[in-house]
């Protein structure tokens, strides 16, 4: 997922932020009552911050986020467990910024952005999963199946 976020957020950089066109398969008009123009949700005031468009912070997220990824899965052992808490800790960050980006969209932009919501997709399946290994399945993450410490199981 974070490869698909890489590539949404990519996308919007370079396509609709550096060669100033319009973004492939962003439709426009209304869907459910909402409307749907990426244009205006990426030109909005709330697109940048500090003059940085998000869509470049999304891109260092998601680079990030595969790096860990890369750690974990070809760390030394050691290494790796560390890595792995680390990797929940970014995607937590990311995923309490989502409701936010939506919020601002929906009410404030009153637009829907696809690649945006793409992204949010991609950080909400990522969390998703990490969350899911870490606190379920952490045990299959070492080897041997050696896990430390209780696993939390559900009830």
């Amino acid at each position: 997922m974070s490869a698909f976020g890489l590539w949404a957020s990519g996308t919007v950089l370079v396509i609709f932020y550096t060669l100033n066109q319009q973004l492939p398969l962003c439709p426009t008009g209304t869907f459910y009552g909402l409307h749907l123009d990426c244009g205006a949700v990426l030109s909005s005031a709330y697109s940048t911050i500090f003059g940085v468009p998000l869509e470049l912070l999304a891109m260092g997220y998601f680079i990030v986020n595969l790096c860990l990824v890369y750690v974990v899965a070809f760390g030394s052992e050691r290494t790796s467990e560390a890595t792995f808490e680390i990797l929940f800790g970014w995607r937590f960050i990311g995923v309490i910024l989502v409701p936010y980006l939506v919020f601002v969209e929906v009410f404030v932009v009153r637009a829907i952005c696809i690649y945006c919501t793409m992204m949010h997709i991609a950080i909400i399946a990522d969390f998703i999963v990490i969350s899911y290994l870490l606190f379920f399945r952490k045990d299959a993450l070492l080897p041997d199946g050696e896990a430390q410490g209780p696993v939390v199981t559900a009830s």
